[in-house]
């Protein structure tokens, strides 16, 4: 008897954490499309700049606001030229890319903000916005990073695979289309081209 008591208490704990598990579940799900639904755009954010001055994204409004996550050392490093090309030739019809420097892929990143800075610059002549080094994945991701992986239209929550990942970003500070770090930005071109008409 008491073997069979003590059976039911366990099955019953058991299903009390499946429970409190599915609840949990349920609640992460809940805000997520919580989080999909918000009137929140791009305008709504924050962040620090190269030299540490806040910059609100809202300075942005209006314009076309390709959103880049870099590093310093890798595959697709090459790719600031590119980017630094179409800044260049459209920024004068209000586009704008903004970089936002993460060390979160095999460690691709790992000189200060002054060294980024300095690198991008003397090496491939980036002269389009540099931001403060962020996490762009995990607890302490950058809240812009957060908004923009559950922004993209039509589109489940991801997190960013690797560097390079772009976000377009419209005039109106909403989300409009994410590319992997395979998309060159001149691939890209015709998206913008179509929104500066």
């Amino acid at each position: 008897m008491k073997n069979l008591i003590i059976i039911v208490i366990m099955a019953l704990a058991i299903a009390g954490c499946s429970s409190v598990k599915k609840n949990g579940e349920s609640e992460k799900n809940a805000n997520q499309v919580a989080l999909n639904s918000t009137t929140q755009t791009f305008y709504d954010f924050s962040a620090l700049n190269m030299q540490g001055k806040e910059i609100k994204l809202s300075d942005y409004k209006g314009k076309i606001v390709l959103v880049v996550n870099t590093a310093s050392k890798c595959g697709f490093t090459p790719q600031f030229a590119d980017l630094e090309e179409l800044y260049k030739k459209y920024s004068s019809r209000g586009f704008v890319v903004l970089g936002f420097p993460s060390n979160q892929f095999a460690n691709q990143d790992p000189g200060s903000n002054e060294e980024i800075l300095e690198f991008c610059k003397s090496n491939y002549g980036v002269t389009f916005p540099m931001f403060e080094k962020i996490d762009v994945n995990g607890e302490n991701a950058h809240p812009v990073y957060t908004y923009l992986k559950n922004s993209v239209p039509n589109a489940e929550p991801e997190k960013i695979k690797w560097n390079f990942t772009k976000f377009l970003i419209g005039k109106d500070g909403k989300t409009l289309k994410r590319y992997e770090s395979r998309v060159k930005p001149a691939d890209i071109e015709a998206d913008i081209q179509e929104l500066l008409k």
